[in-house]
C-alpha cells in the first residue's frame, strides 16, 4: 500500500487522451502528470476521472490480479499451465496450503484496489477543493458521484478479499503511510455504501449512457446493481432485494436502466457484442494501446483470453494459450445435459479426436478449457503488440442474470414476494429453454453454478454462504483462515498493518 499509494497520490500514470469521437476509457497512454501541476482546466479534470477508472481493467502483474485466481481457487477448475510450478499464483488458488503473505495473487489484487482508491481520493479532493476554471457544476457533481462509485467499487473488492483492510478517504501524506491502521469490516461496508446512496441521489449521475461513446462509463444502474450485491454480502436482504429491483423491474421484460436478458445465451460473451443489454457493469479492454511485455501489470487487453487458451493449440476457431484453468470433471457433469454447455465449455480433445487440432496437454489438463472467454481467432490482434496480451474482450463483472439471480436470494432469505422470486429465478432459466423450478435456495444457488459458471462468481458464492471450507476441502482449504487471501508480505514491512488469521 505504501508504494502504491505514494505513486498514485503523486502522479496521474496513464492519463488518456480521448475526443468526443472515441469510447470511453479507449487508451493512448502518452504521458505521466505531476498532481501539483494537474486539474487546472475541464479536460484535465476529466483524465483524472479516467484514470481513477483505469485500475478496473489491470490484469496484475506476475500473480495477474484478476477473476481468473478466484475462477482456479474454486470446485470450476484447477490450475493447469505447463507445470506444477508454471502460473505460480494459480497454483496457489489451486492448492491453497502453497498460499502465504510471500506467495499468491494478493499484492495485485491489493495494489490494485489501493491505487485505485488513492486515485479516486485524490479527485475528490480535488473537486471539492479547488476551482477548476470552465468545468460545468453539472459536469462536476457526476463526476463526484462516478468517483465515489469506483471507491466502493475498490473497497468492495478489498474487503471481500482480505476482510481486514485500512480505510482511506482521503490523500495522504508520505508520513501518513506507514501510521495507518485496519478497521472493522462494518466501517468498510458503511462507507461503501454512503459513497453508492449518494451516487444514486446525484441527480447528474445518468441512468444510462451511450454505449458507443460512454461504455464503461458509471451511470445509476450501476450503482444501484453494486449497492443490492454488497447488501446480499451483507445479509441485508430487504434492503438487497430493494435495490436490485431497481435494476430488474419486471422479470424477463426491459428495466428502467434499459436492462433487458439477451435472447442468446452465447451473444453474452461476443467480443463484437459489447455493452448490450444484459450487461450492467463491464470492464473495458483494448487492442489499441499496443500493450507490451514491458509493463504487464498495466495491460489494456484482456490477457484471461490468452490465460484460458490450450497451450500449442493448431486447430479451428481458437487461438494458443497458457492451458489455464482446466475445468473439473465435477462441472464437466453438472454441465453436461445443461443447454449452456456449449457456451461454458471448450471441450478440446473432441476436436484432437476427430482429427481437427493438436495440442500440448499441461498440468492437470482435463481437455475442457474455459470458452466464454477464449482467445477466438477471428479477434486476434493483428495491429502493433503482442497478440497474447491484447485481446479486445471486454470482462462483465456484473450482468442482469446475476443481478435477478442475487435478487431472488434475496427475496428468499427475507421471505418476502416468493412469487416474484420464482419469476426471477425462472426467467434465466426460461431464456436458455429450462422448465420452471421452485424459488429455494438451494434451485437459486445451483442456477447461479450452472449460469455464472467460469465468470468469476464461484468462490465468492462459496465463501458469503459459508459452504467453501466443505467444497474446497480436497483443495486443502482450511475453515477460519482461507476465506480471505493473506495481506501482502510486503506491506507489512515497517508499518501498522496486522495479518489475517492463520497466515
Amino acid at each position: 500500500m505504501k508504494r502504491y499509494i505514494t505513486l498514485a497520490a503523486f502522479s496521474l500514470t496513464t492519463v488518456c487522451f480521448i475526443s468526443c469521437s472515441e469510447s470511453f476509457l479507449e487508451v493512448d497512454p502518452r504521458a505521466t502528470q505531476i498532481e501539483s501541476n494537474y486539474y487546472r482546466n475541464p479536460e484535465e479534470a476529466f483524465n483524472g476521472l479516467v484514470a481513477a477508472y483505469d485500475p478496473m481493467g489491470w490484469e496484475g502483474k506476475g500473480g495477474y490480479g484478476n477473476f481468473v485466481s478466484f475462477v482456479a481457487g474454486s470446485d470450476e477448475a484447477y490450475s493447469g499451465g505447463g507445470s506444477s510450478s508454471d502460473l505460480w499464483y494459480l497454483q496457489t488458488m489451486n492448492d491453497y496450503r502453497l498460499l502465504d503473505p510471500a506467495n499468491g495473487p494478493q499484492l495485485d489484487f491489493w495494489s490494485k484496489g489501493f491505487t485505485g482508491v488513492s486515485r479516486v481520493n485524490t479527485l475528490l479532493n480535488v473537486l471539492n477543493e479547488k476551482e477548476i476554471e470552465g468545468l460545468d457544476d453539472a459536469v462536476k457533481a457526476r463526476y463526484i458521484a462516478e468517483a465515489k462509485v469506483l471507491r466502493a467499487y475498490y473497497y468492495f473488492d478489498l474487503i471481500r478479499i482480505f476482510g481486514n483492510i485500512p480505510l482511506i478517504t482521503a490523500p495522504l501524506s508520505t508520513n501518513e503511510f506507514y501510521e495507518v491502521t485496519q478497521v472493522s469490516p462494518a466501517e468498510v461496508y458503511a462507507q461503501i455504501e454512503t459513497d453508492l446512496k449518494e451516487a444514486i441521489a446525484e441527480a447528474n449521475l445518468p441512468d444510462k449512457v451511450p454505449a458507443a461513446t460512454e461504455g464503461g462509463r458509471i451511470t445509476k444502474g450501476i450503482a444501484a446493481a453494486l449497492l443490492g450485491k454488497v447488501m446480499v454480502y451483507e445479509e441485508k436482504w430487504g434492503e438487497a432485494a430493494d435495490y436490485l429491483s431497481m435494476v430488474n423491474g419486471t422479470p424477463g421484460g426491459t428495466s428502467t436502466y434499459g436492462y433487458k436478458l439477451l435472447d442468446n445465451f452465447s451473444d453474452i460473451f461476443r467480443p463484437d457484442n459489447l455493452f448490450h443489454s444484459e450487461s450492467i457493469l463491464e470492464i473495458t479492454h483494448t487492442s489499441s494501446a499496443a500493450s507490451g511485455w514491458g509493463n504487464t501489470s498495466r495491460v489494456e487487453g484482456f490477457i484471461a483470453s490468452t490465460m484460458f487458451g490450450p497451450r500449442s493449440y493448431s486447430g479451428p476457431t481458437y487461438d494458443f494459450g497458457w492451458g489455464g484453468c482446466p475445468i473439473t470433471p465435477e462441472l464437466i457433469t453438472l454441465l453436461h445435459n445443461d443447454p449452456r454447455y456449449g457456451t461454458t465449455v471448450n471441450d478440446v480433445d473432441s476436436l484432437v479426436d476427430l482429427g481437427l487440432a493438436t495440442y500440448v496437454p499441461g498440468y492437470l489438463n482435463t481437455g475442457y478449457f474455459v470458452k466464454k472467454f477464449a482467445p477466438l481467432q477471428e479477434f486476434k490482434n493483428t495491429g502493433a503488440g503482442p497478440a497474447t496480451i491484447n485481446y479486445p474482450q471486454n470482462y462483465i463483472e456484473i450482468r442482469l442474470a446475476d443481478t435477478y439471480l442475487m435478487e431472488a436470494e434475496a427475496l428468499v432469505e427475507a421471505g418476502e414476494n416468493l412469487s416474484r422470486a420464482a419469476a426471477l429465478l425462472n426467467a434465466v432459466r426460461h431464456r436458455v429453454g429450462l422448465a420452471p423450478v421452485d424459488a429455494t435456495l438451494e434451485n437459486i444457488h445451483m442456477e447461479r453454478r450452472k449460469e455464472l459458471a467460469t465468470e468469476g462468481h464461484r468462490w465468492h458464492d462459496l465463501v458469503r454462504t459459508g459452504q467453501a471450507a466443505t467444497v474446497l476441502q480436497s483443495k486443502g482449504f482450511v475453515a477460519g483462515k482461507n476465506e480471505r487471501l493473506p495481506i501482502p508480505l510486503e506491506e507489512l514491512t515497517n508499518t501498522k498493518l496486522v495479518q489475517n488469521p492463520q497466515y
